[in-house]
């Protein structure tokens, strides 16, 4: 039998509450289950004591026996030192798309030459009292 550490989702809706059990992994995801491990509220602020709650001596026998965690119960487990951390994999999601970086590119180009544009004169009106004074003398 393929066991899993898993969430099961409670709570009404837009309100979740989930119940860390051990159950088959062919099971529905809220359906039967072996054994209640915790429970988990997302509302909770992230500091809460209350927002997870593991039976530890559990967990880790089901842990010890085979069952698999799920990604939420492993970083649960992971953040009470149970178990080691894993290297996940970094999506690159939130880097920005091609057409993006052009647009960023031709901004920064037409502003440092808008800067460039602004030193110029600033340098021409300084050397043109020189040049007069030169040219008096």
């Amino acid at each position: 039998m393929a066991m899993k550490i898993r969430l099961a989702r409670g709570g009404s809706k837009k309100r979740p509450f989930y119940r860390v059990v051990a159950a088959d992994s062919r099971m529905p995801r809220d359906g039967r289950f072996i054994e209640k491990l915790g429970t988990y509220n997302p509302l909770l602020p992230k500091d809460s004591e209350e927002r997870i709650k593991l039976d530890m001596e559990r967990v880790q026998y089901w842990l010890d026996q085979g069952a698999q965690p799920s990604d939420r119960v492993s970083r649960f487990l992971e953040a009470a030192g149970v178990l080691e951390k894993k290297e996940r994999a970094n999506m690159k999601k939130a880097e920005p798309g091609q057409k993006a970086k052009d647009r960023a590119e031709e901004k920064a180009e037409k502003a440092a030459a808008a800067k460039e544009a602004a030193e110029a004169p600033a340098e021409t009106p300084a050397e043109a009292p020189a040049e007069e004074a030169a040219a008096e003398e």
